[in-house]
């Protein structure tokens, strides 16, 4: 019988019984093995006897980004040293990397999420898994690497870029699966039927992680490479690292493993709760980590939870699409844009292709200009381009309630890259 990585809940109130005792260990396990965490719960005067209930996370403070850097090299830390048996690093280019350290514990509970979220893609041990994303101190590419393995499908771990190795492999190896970020998918797509080769490969599934995904992106891959499904996972090097979550084949939103973290989606100025359904930063507390716990961490990702339990039956909630990150965050005369507002313009435009950029300039009159650079879809012609120019202008209007200048170019104009495309082109002073 095949061995399932799903939790063994039956309904919400197991799960939540479930995050109270975890809370309770997290807490307990933070306040008498870090000083970092000690020194925060007493300057807020709680002691770890005072989570009694779930509503009682709002007493703890928030744990930030800069408390990682400012603890570098081992921030968090909740164990002994001798019990950490690797450490992870984010892929931050400015300032002192965060790092976090993990415990053997913490290494399986991270593999067992993986191999989880290929589970609930569909993925059996018949699977090849072609594995394109970044290998190093970071966690991706050990983090799909080794949630393969656990699963106990074929991995193929070439890494990003080397595309004539990729394209190879795809035709001598015959993978089902790819995993990559969303530009390399759209990367390799088109280098697939420039090559010729599509008949030859045995591709099934993406799975996309890093960055986000517009519906236009999702179509045009899927099209081009002949995909039965395509999967987002999510995931960051603070929070274990990928494999957090993932959409089921019913695409309601994203799965997030609520039995290993808590999330809370707060308003990211006021830090309050926002209300159901509307987008807020994702806060999370994790429920069993050891070397570095999280507790109430602010993630500045940005997404709004579902209500609805989703209707594959899994009991396991939804969070919807990662919007942006709250430091990613436009203003534009007073507007808060999100990059994920235009992919949701653009994608909804029939004319309008997946690969589009954002230039923000402050002219002579001291105010602020956005043009939006949009490349059109394949086989659609720039006789229209002018109707493509004036629909862009209107639904951002009525969407973002701000204006902007477009410019629409040929399909394939814009830059592909191997790793996340770069959208906004920020020459404000």
């Amino acid at each position: 019988m095949t061995k399932s990585f799903m939790p063994q809940l039956n309904n919400m109130e197991q799960l939540l019984d479930h995050q109270l005792k975890g809370l309770k260990w997290t807490v307990n396990h933070a306040y008498n093995g870090s000083k970092f965490y000690k020194a925060q719960f007493d300057n807020a005067g709680v002691k770890p006897e005072d989570i009694k209930s779930l509503n009682d996370l709002s007493k703890l403070a928030f744990t930030t980004g800069k408390d990682l850097k400012e603890g570098y090299p081992l921030p968090l830390l909740s164990v002994p040293e001798k019990d950490v048996v690797r450490i992870h690093a984010s892929s931050g280019t400015t300032g002192k990397r965060k790092v976090l350290s993990y415990t053997q514990k913490d290494l399986d509970v991270w593999f067992d999420m993986f191999a989880r979220c290929y589970e609930m893609a569909g993925l059996t041990k018949e699977d090849r898994v072609q594995i394109a994303v970044g290998y190093g101190v970071w966690t991706a590419g050990m983090g799909f690497q080794l949630g393969c393995e656990k699963l106990g499908a074929m991995a193929i771990p070439v890494g990003p870029g080397n595309i004539d190795m990729q394209c190879q492999f795809l035709v001598d190896l015959q993978p089902t699966v790819f995993c990559c970020t969303a530009s390399m998918a759209l990367l390799m797509a088109e280098e697939v039927n420039k090559r010729g080769i599509k008949d030859k490969i045995n591709l099934k599934k993406i799975i996309l992680g890093s960055e986000r995904c517009s519906t236009a992106m999702r179509i045009k891959i899927k099209e081009l490479l002949g995909l039965e499904d395509m999967f987002d996972i999510v995931g960051m090097t603070e929070l274990y690292g990928p494999g957090t979550g993932l959409d089921c084949n019913k695409h309601e939103g994203i799965h997030y493993w609520a039995d290993q973290y808590i999330l809370e989606i707060l308003n990211p100025e006021t830090l309050e709760p926002v209300e159901d359904g509307e987008i807020g930063e994702m806060v999370v507390t994790t429920l069993s980590k050891e070397a570095a716990p999280l507790i109430r961490y602010r993630t500045r990702d940005l997404t709004r939870k579902h209500t609805k339990q989703c209707s594959c039956g899994n009991v396991l909630p939804l969070h919807d699409k990662i919007m942006g990150r709250s430091d990613d965050m436009i203003i534009l005369r007073g507007v808060n844009i999100y990059p994920g507002q235009i992919d949701e313009v653009l994608s909804n435009i029939d004319e309008v292709g997946s690969e589009y950029q954002l230039h923000l300039e402050r002219k002579d009159d001291g105010k602020d200009y956005m043009t939006i650079k949009s490349e059109i879809k394949d086989g659609f012609s720039l006789k229209n381009a002018q109707n493509i120019v004036n629909t862009i202008k209107r639904k951002v209007k009525t969407k973002i309630m701000v204006s902007c200048g477009v410019e629409i170019c040929e399909y394939g104009q814009l830059p592909r890259v191997a790793g996340k495309s770069q959208r906004i082109f920020d020459n404000r002073d």
